[in-house]
């Protein structure tokens, strides 16, 4: 049961919606005068990705595009069902024990009770 192969990064851009924003934070100047921040949509699965590391829009897109194939391949995993065990006997009979003796620790601390 084979998988198809992620799209190349041109169909992959074809399938989103590409948004530039200001990125703001270092860089000052350069960086607040430019849309160089990238905002994918990926329009099929509805995943959001953000790149805004670099200065230049190309490496923030480059960056994006990365990111979304590898929330892509994440998606596709198909993860083995857990099989649910049954805890053994004698480790609930320890737990147990545990909650006795750490009740009787508490109830120690308490100061002993009048009896008038």
């Amino acid at each position: 049961m084979a998988r198809p192969p992620l799209p190349d990064d041109e169909t992959l851009l074809g399938e989103c919606e590409v948004q530039t924003f200001r990125s703001g934070g270092k860089g000052g100047q350069h960086q607040n005068t430019t849309d160089s921040g990238v905002r994918l949509i990926h329009r099929p699965t509805g995943l959001v990705v953000t790149a805004r590391e670099r200065r230049s829009q190309l490496q923030n897109r480059k960056l994006a595009l990365a990111r979304l194939k590898e929330r892509l391949e994440e998606k596709r995993r198909v993860r083995r069902p857990r099989i649910p065990t049954k805890v053994p006997r004698k480790q609930r009979k320890k737990r147990l024990e545990s909650k006795r003796r750490h009740a009787q620790k508490k109830k120690l601390r308490k100061p002993p009770k009048k009896d008038w």
